[in-house]
Parts: C-alpha cells; structure tokens; sequence
C-alpha cells in the first residue's frame, strides 16, 4: 500500500507546473554553491582563531554527520521526489504540525541565510572600496539576484552551475599552488611555508578537544545548503537515477575542497598569524604574491556569497510553493510564471531579505554573527526533521505499508539518534557566546509564532472542508 498524504495530493498540479529542467550537473552545483558561501570564505577565519589546525577534525566531524542527514533524505527523495521535500516528509511520517514548521521554518532559514551572505558582500566590497557603506553593495547584490530567479529554472540552474563552478576551481586552484609552493619551496612564502605548520604552533590542537568542539556551530553553518538537492527534486530530471549519484558524491566533494584548503592555508600561513577578520583565502593569496591574486580572489568570494544567495531565493521561493499548495500558506504564493516559476515566493523572499540590508545600515559590525547564528537553529531543524521522518519511513516500511528502496541509510535507526543528539549539542553550543545567544532569543519567539500560525492554518483548512 502506498501512503498518501494531503501534501501529496494537493501538491500534484504544482508538480505538474514546476518544469523538470535540472540535470545531475544542475543539482549537485546548487547544492555545492549553496553550501560554499560565507561559511568557508569568511566564518572560517574565527573559526581558526577558536581550534588552530585542529578545525580540520571539527569539518570532518561535521562532515560525516551530513553524509549520514543526506543518505537518510536521499533514501526518502527515492520514495517520493517532491518539491518542498523535508516538509512533505515531515507531514507524512511526523504528523502536519512538523511539515508546517518545517516548511516554515526552512524558508525563515534561508531568508535570514540570505541576509548573511549579502552581508559578506559588503564586507567583501571594502577591499575595493573602504570607504562605501556596507548596505548599498548588498542591496545591489539582492537586486540583481532577485531578478535571476524570476527566470525558468532551467536558466538558473544553468547561471548557478557556473557561480558554483568559479567557486569550486578556485579552490582547487588554491589546493594545488598551496601544495606546490609547500613541496618546491616556491617563492618568499615557500621558505616558511611546511605542513609543520600544522603542529609546530602550540600542536594540531592546540586548544585541547573543547577547540574542536566549540567551533562546530560554524562548521554546522558551512554545510548548511547541502539539502538542497531536496528542494530541487521536485523540478530533477529523471530523480531515480540522477539523486542518489548527486548525494553520495556531493558530501565527498565537500569535504575534499573543505579540508583540503583548510590544510593547506594552515600549512602556507601558521594559524596564529591568520586574522579572524579577514578572510584566511584573500590572505593567503596576497601573501604567495601572485598578481592580483587577492584581487581576483576577494572577486571569487562575492561571486561565493552571491551565489550562495542565490539558492537561497531558489529554495525559498519553491518551500512556499509547497506550503501554498498544501493550504499552509496564502494561495498567491503557490502560482507559477510564464517561466513556470514561483515568483509570488521568490518576491516576498526577497523582500524580506531586505531586512539584512537595513540591518547591514544599522549594525555592520554585528549583523554577521547575529543572521549566521540564527540561520542555524533553522538547519537544525530541518536535519533533526529528516533524520526522524526518516525513521517514521522506515517504520511504514517494516510494517510493509511501503515497499523498501535499494538506497539506504547506513546504520539506522542508530545513526539517526546519534545525529540527533549531535545537533542538540551544536544548538547548546551557541549559548556560549553573547553573539551567537541571540539565536536561542530568537528561536522559542519564532517556534511560538509557528504554533498560532499553525491553530490558523488549521481552522481555515477546516472551515474549508
């Protein structure tokens, strides 16, 4: 017996209206630029501050907790490929409370991402232009992307395809002159520059295990957008074949280009010389002293930010659709384009983004801390979702009212608490600092906000019939 639920049954025709023009290349480079923003370029220098070296082992603790988040998605993608994926799992296997805070909850999540990366625009634009305040380059950089979305998804999944494709080059551009300069000595910075690094400056951990713990609510941050590949799985090409390919290869990726210019930069440039206001990729290059070398890669990290945003508008735009058609959102938002987009939700997205851009106005200094902290708690959510609707799928699927897929998450139902419980650790963690602590000021408003909005929703649904 198949199940069905009312998300499902409502949501056909949206799926029916939201063209499958993405291909294997498309998904995996949304995912990778969705994830490769902020996070990476710009978080990783306070990160290093907190852990030395030793935030290499956080990114691969964090790595291998998001491959087990996207092998557990993944095994539901093949259930049902569907647009506004988590929250239509949510729904099915949780109860319509979880699929209603979810799809909220992840929109919220990457409205307030948005204004992150817009953020690391302007701060990103004064090594250009010191002088320029930092919210005009970041309302630019929303007007432009704004107007990116309202295009077919074909289109941007072709224009993101290249955004994340810069972003991925550079790196591994970075990787292999880091490795050449480390091994041939090359240039003023190949006479210091040794993998001894890693270890010589107060050892690879320097701050002991608390220095690979407390760094990982950043770490959390950089992965954030690799679920994407949910989203988008309601417009793929061929789900069956072209998912499971992207998620076994999209965490690996990742942690290949994380830690291997993470290695590397700690082993040109000793830690303790790295400056956590400054992005440790534009130092670096202007340190090996290549032409314009942090020239062109301050312009490769707005290109990171943009992009990053970029799917941002993508997902937000495709979450209300889904909860718009579910009768969880107002009806405007779940129409389609010409270009069969959904511009209703991309249009209040961005309008709402421009709260960052007010908040960029107001409190430079802080604003980058105060949204990446917040963008957070939504992740966490939503992983916490997937890991638990995945184990109500597995629970119909035991009960044989579903048929088992051959894609499967390793270890459950083990690894699914073990996530869980790492998860909690993480939103735990960002008590510790006065920036991040607004985070958990903003997450029991925005969870309370939800619970009305949910009593609403459901009235007007009865009311309905």
């Amino acid at each position: 017996m198949h199940l069905r639920n009312t998300r499902e049954e409502k949501g056909r025709i949206g799926r029916d209206e939201l063209h499958r023009g993405l291909k294997n290349r498309h998904v995996q480079m949304i995912a990778i630029g969705g994830t490769i923003g902020v996070g990476l370029f710009l978080g990783s220098a306070t990160a290093i501050q907190k852990a030395g070296p030793g935030l290499v082992a956080s990114y691969a603790i964090g790595g291998v907790i998001m491959f087990f988040i996207m092998r557990a998605l993944g095994e539901l993608l093949l259930y049902r490929p569907v647009s506004g994926s988590f929250a239509s799992y949510a729904e099915e296997f949780i109860g319509p409370w979880a699929g209603f805070m979810t799809g909220w909850s992840y929109w919220f999540m990457w409205v307030v991402l948005g204004m992150a990366e817009i953020t690391a625009v302007g701060v990103y634009v004064h090594y250009w232009l010191p002088q320029l305040p930092q919210w005009i380059p970041a309302l630019i950089t929303l007007g432009l992307l704004y107007f990116v979305n309202l295009i077919s998804v074909k289109h941007f999944g072709e224009i993101e395809f290249w955004f994340a494709l810069i972003k991925v080059l550079t790196i591994i551009g970075l990787i292999v002159i880091g490795f050449a300069i480390i091994l041939f000595k090359a240039g003023a910075l190949g006479q210091t520059a040794a993998f001894s690094n890693l270890w010589t400056h107060g050892g690879f951990f320097p701050f002991g295990l608390w220095g690979v713990i407390l760094p990982l609510q950043m770490v959390m941050f950089s992965y954030e957008g690799l679920e994407l590949i949910g989203v988008s799985a309601g417009e793929t090409e061929d789900p069956q074949s072209v998912l499971p390919h992207a998620i076994n290869s999209v965490v690996a990726r990742m942690l290949v280009l994380y830690l291997g210019a993470l290695l590397v930069i700690m082993s040109l440039v000793p830690w303790s010389q790295l400056n956590a206001n400054t992005s440790p990729f534009v130092l670096v290059l202007a340190k090996i002293g290549i032409p314009g070398g942090a020239g062109l890669i301050n312009f490769v990290v707005i290109t990171a930010a943009a992009s990053s945003c970029n799917s941002g508008l993508f997902s937000t735009g495709r979450m209300l659709f889904s909860l718009a058609r579910s009768g969880q959102a107002p009806k405007a938002f779940g129409a389609v384009s010409r270009g069969n987009v959904p511009a209703a939700g991309v249009t209040a997205s961005a309008a709402l983004m421009l709260i960052g851009v007010a908040l960029n106005y107001t409190i430079p200094e802080r604003v980058f801390v105060y949204v990446t902290s917040i963008s957070l708690v939504g992740s966490l959510w939503t992983w916490i979702i997937i890991v638990i609707s995945h184990l109500g799928y597995r629970k119909a699927v035991a009960a044989g009212r579903l048929r088992e897929g051959g894609f499967r998450m390793p270890g459950s139902p083990y690894s699914n608490w073990f996530v869980v419980t790492f998860l909690i650790l993480v939103a735990m963690l960002l008590s510790l600092d006065e920036g991040t602590r607004v985070a958990l000021y903003v997450a029991p408003l925005w969870f309370a906000l939800l619970a009305v909005g949910y009593q609403v929703s459901r009235r007007a649904q009865l009311a309905r019939g």
